[in-house]
């Protein structure tokens, strides 16, 4: 196992799917849970589905953690097994108490998946890719390529490395996390910001390009990108509050995103990356 792989597995089994008092994993405090946009997060959940095949016999979650969301249960109700492959041990002991027999359990690492080639008809990775190195996000595509059964798709959700429209609604924002973070510094280093309150230290992260992963995937695999979610979490909690019209706000966002996925998938903060292996020709 490498450097990466024992920092990503030590960050999840120790903090990040550490469950809260409120019935949650540490690891949405990455996440927008508040109300307010609770039905636009909800529905961006559910988009997966209409790239998914409903049924069929093995279901593989690369990169599962716990199946952290009750909208991540509906990608493999129609399916008679679920497979959760995941390097936190921490994590499939959580997701085995979500759906028990209905799951399969792997500790693995999604770019080198131990399954032979063309067994899974439904395949999704959320929020994964990213704690890879860059020189392993072409592997990780290509195993679940190599995994995925004919005639069937793929789904992965991860984050673009700043993309043009984060970087256009988000470019009032840089200069206050500046001095946020500058402040938090100085009162740490000067003894006046105590050691619980200091956030913990975030695991590996390496975001791509859409243009990279065009030109890294092009060639080998049928790929086509749409939107998942075109704002950040950072986003939501600056803008999108109750009394300001967040819900109606968000309402209108998703019509956009309908109206133009490829545009926001490409151009916004989280794309929904579908990959297709069509049978061979006759």
């Amino acid at each position: 196992m490498s450097g990466v792989q024992q920092q990503v597995r030590q960050f999840y089994d120790q903090v990040g799917w550490q469950q809260l008092d409120e019935g949650y994993f540490q690891n949405a405090h990455y996440e927008d849970l508040r109300p307010v946009s609770a039905e636009y997060i909800h529905r961006c959940h559910l988009r997966l589905l209409r790239h998914l095949k409903p049924d069929g016999k093995y279901f593989l979650d690369a990169g599962s953690g716990p199946i952290q969301y009750n909208e991540y249960l509906a990608y493999s109700n129609g399916y008679a097994y679920r497979v959760c492959v995941d390097l936190s041990i921490v994590a499939l002991q959580q997701a085995r108490q979500r759906i028990g027999t209905h799951g399969l359990f792997v500790v693995a690492d999604v770019a080198h998946l131990p399954f032979r080639n063309d067994v899974f008809e439904g395949v999704v990775s959320l929020h994964t890719f990213h704690h890879l190195p860059l020189e392993e996000h072409q592997r990780a595509y290509r195993e679940l390529y190599r995994v995925m059964g004919r005639n069937s798709t793929a789904v992965v959700v991860n984050g673009w490395d700043t993309p043009p429209l984060t970087r256009i609604l988000e470019s009032p924002l840089n200069i206050r996390r500046w001095i946020r973070k500058t402040y938090r510094a100085l009162k740490t280093k000067l003894g006046l910001l105590s050691q619980s309150t200091v956030e913990p230290k975030a695991t590996f992260v390496h975001k791509n390009t859409a243009h990279h992963l065009k030109k890294m995937l092009s060639d080998e695999m049928q790929v086509a990108i749409f939107c998942w979610r075109s704002v950040s979490v950072r986003f939501l909690r600056t803008y999108i509050h109750r009394g300001l019209g967040g819900r109606w706000l968000l309402k209108a966002l998703f019509w956009l995103e309908e109206k133009n996925p490829r545009f926001f998938g490409e151009n916004g903060q989280y794309p929904l990356i579908v990959i297709t292996k069509n049978k061979p020709a006759a």
